[in-house]
């Protein structure tokens, strides 16, 4: 398992092309719990940033964070499918959303940086 993490190199198209892949499944999982009736919108896209800074490291981490954000906005907050102005609500769920993927990708990142000393 150690190995399949550290083989992707951050900053490397294949470390960006792995964050924006968890970001589409995380978006194909949200939809189904939208389908459902809930109202999670960054739901499943807390795990999503996990496995790709764990996989790519923290540039891909900030990268897919970054690209959550436009995604939920436009797909997944009403109304559907178009950007309309936020309100005091949505700034605040974005904030918290930010604030929670910036501790989970410097845990991961110090998670993925203590493998590569116990490889050695």
């Amino acid at each position: 398992m150690r190995d399949v993490i550290l083989r992707v190199r951050p900053w490397s198209p294949s470390a960006f092309l792995a964050a924006l892949l968890m970001i589409v499944l995380a978006a194909s999982i949200q939809e189904v719990f939208v389908v459902f009736g809930t109202k999670l919108y960054f739901a499943s896209f807390f795990p999503a940033i996990l496995i790709a800074t764990l996989l790519a490291g923290a540039p891909a981490g900030v990268f897919a964070t970054l690209l959550t954000i436009p995604v939920v906005w436009w797909a997944f907050m009403p109304p559907y499918f178009e950007f309309e102005p936020l309100t005091t609500d949505d700034y605040h769920r974005f904030a918290m959303f930010v604030l929670g993927s910036a501790l989970m990708i410097a845990f991961a990142n110090l998670c993925r940086e203590a493998l590569v000393l116990f490889r050695k």
